[in-house]
């Protein structure tokens, strides 16, 4: 009973209603709704175009500030530039004109020759004239000079635009042996310098055993380098038996005792002082073998 009295109730309170139509919603693809603006055509476009302008201004606004900030290092870039580009510029100019025809040897000027002709150190340098002189090697040098025995060193120095100057040492002669051939004026080296004739004057005459390359000979040569030129000039004769047995004859025959070569200038000295006391005609010899207790005989 009481489901059907229910149900007739329900049926009796139902009110049927008719559809309502809907307009377009606003934005859609109709007619915008009621109460609602509807935007422009340019709209959009004139939005886009000031988000553009404003990426723009940004942008440029940053290239500032990155321009700013950057300004010291961009010019010490540009400084270095600068300087690097002047130092390649003149690097460039000058290995230009070095190695030009205008830098070419025109000249040899040769000093310190008496014993060689300069004339002759000079032809010896033919073969480089023209050659610039940033390129005139060391060797080539050498090989000019080697021929000329008589030169103990030589140094060269370049004047440009085109001089090149040989300064030479020449051998100092120690005096005199007698070799298979006859004479032969040598320095302390035992090269030979020339060979005379006869003894030179001012050059005695060296008598060891076992020729230049003994120990006798390189006694005797220290001790004639070492002595001054008054005694020098009086030397006619030096022997050595041995290194530490060196003997030397002044003119007229007076023999000088001088032992080994150490102390070869102290004793020079100590010679030179006896000499000027008690001349060499007026003794018969020098003994300075101990300096420090010379005596004349």
């Amino acid at each position: 009973m009481r489901s059907r009295d229910q149900a007739s109730v329900s049926d009796a309170d139902r009110v049927t209603t008719e559809p309502i139509e809907l307009g377009p919603l606003n934005g859609g693809a109709g007619e915008p709704a009621d109460g609602a603006a509807s935007s422009p055509p340019g709209a959009s476009r004139a939005a886009k175009r000031a988000l553009a302008a404003a990426a723009r201004e940004r942008r440029r606004y940053e290239r500032q500030e990155v321009r700013r900030f950057t300004k010291r290092s961009r010019r010490r870039r540009m400084a270095w530039a600068v300087a690097g580009g002047a130092v390649a510029l003149v690097t460039i100019g000058v290995v230009a004109g070095a190695y030009s025809p205008l830098m070419a040897l025109r000249e040899v000027r040769v000093e310190g020759a008496q014993r060689i002709p300069a004339a002759q150190i000079v032809a010896a340098f033919e073969g480089e004239l023209g050659t610039p002189l940033p390129l005139i090697a060391r060797d080539a040098v050498h090989d000019a000079l080697a021929d000329f025995s008589l030169i103990e060193t030589y140094s060269t120095e370049t004047i440009p635009p085109g001089t090149l100057v040989v300064r030479i040492v020449e051998r100092t002669p120690v005096g005199v042996i007698e070799a298979d051939d006859g004479l032969a004026l040598v320095d302390g080296a035992g090269v030979v310098i020339e060979r005379p004739a006869e003894r030179p004057e001012g050059q005695p005459l060296i008598t060891v055993d076992g020729g230049t390359a003994s120990d006798g000979f390189r006694a005797v040569a220290a001790v004639v380098r070492s002595l001054p030129a008054d005694v020098r000039a009086q030397l006619v004769a030096a022997s050595a038996e041995t290194a530490d047995d060196v003997r030397l004859e002044l003119a007229g025959g007076v023999p000088v005792l001088w032992g080994s070569a150490s102390e070869s200038v102290v004793k020079a000295v100590v010679l030179s002082r006896l000499m000027a006391v008690a001349p060499p005609d007026s003794v018969a010899g020098y003994d300075v073998s101990s300096p420090e207790s010379a005596v004349t005989y």
